[in-house]
């Protein structure tokens, strides 16, 4: 595991450097923000025989298939592999990203399911400590965040850098899609969050959303629970 500074700040990191973050071993993308929204609709016009095809291409590496599958939506032979190799719930590429993250961050509700449903662990970390939570929480995908949630997703985890959940979802809020708004409320409309925790360049998810975007007023949700609670209470 690499080791960080205590100034190191990961969010100015993802910010300048965003592209790189690994999403698997095969799908290391090099664009844009537009350059990758361009390619999440292209990914969503290949044909059944497309897909197939590349299937046919890692059927002597089921390691890989699984994963692939997993970040593809490919539920059908998801329930085919684990059905010939349950293990298979819990391979991993070489940045530690399971089955499970490549799910979470592609949005693929029953895919995440049924992982969770095979076995897998809700909160694996990445060699960069990233949950599939964080994976969610990232990019916007607030129904497999709530999904993730409810199976005992580790609310406050943080990453080598000290990044929360909300964290990422706060210095995300800036996006134009709807889902980025409703991560961050979900967040924190949940009883055991922390807010307050700090990253390694000290701060807090509420200070990145008010440098970040328009929905820095939804930290008054948890802002007056904080002043109205006895800290005896807390």
């Amino acid at each position: 595991m690499m080791d960080y500074p205590e100034d190191f700040n990961q969010l100015e990191l993802l910010n300048t450097h965003g592209h790189l973050i690994p999403r698997g071993a095969s799908s290391l993308w090099t664009g844009s923000k537009d350059e990758d929204e361009e390619a999440d609709e292209e990914e969503g016009e290949h044909s059944e025989e497309w897909f197939l095809e590349k299937e046919e291409t890692l059927k002597d590496k089921p390691s890989e298939l699984f994963l692939w599958a997993a970040e593809n939506n490919r539920l059908s032979t998801i329930h085919n592999l684990l059905a010939t190799d349950p293990s298979l719930v819990h391979c991993c590429d070489e940045d530690a990203y399971t089955p499970l993250h490549r799910a979470a961050y592609s949005g693929h509700v029953e895919v995440v399911a049924a992982l969770l449903t095979a076995g897998s662990k809700v909160n694996p970390r990445t060699i960069d400590g990233w949950t599939p939570l964080h994976s969610a929480c990232r990019w916007s995908r607030v129904t497999v965040a709530s999904l993730l949630l409810q199976h005992g997703a580790e609310l406050n985890a943080q990453t080598n850098g000290g990044l929360t959940p909300l964290h990422l979802a706060a210095s995300h809020a800036s996006s134009i899609k709807t889902d980025s708004a409703h991560t961050l409320e979900l967040l924190l409309s949940q009883r055991h969050l922390k807010p307050n925790l700090r990253s390694s360049s000290g701060e807090t998810a509420s200070e990145v959303a008010h440098r970040s975007g328009p929905h820095y007023f939804l930290f008054e949700m948890v802002e007056d629970c904080v002043c109205a609670v006895p800290s005896s209470r807390i």
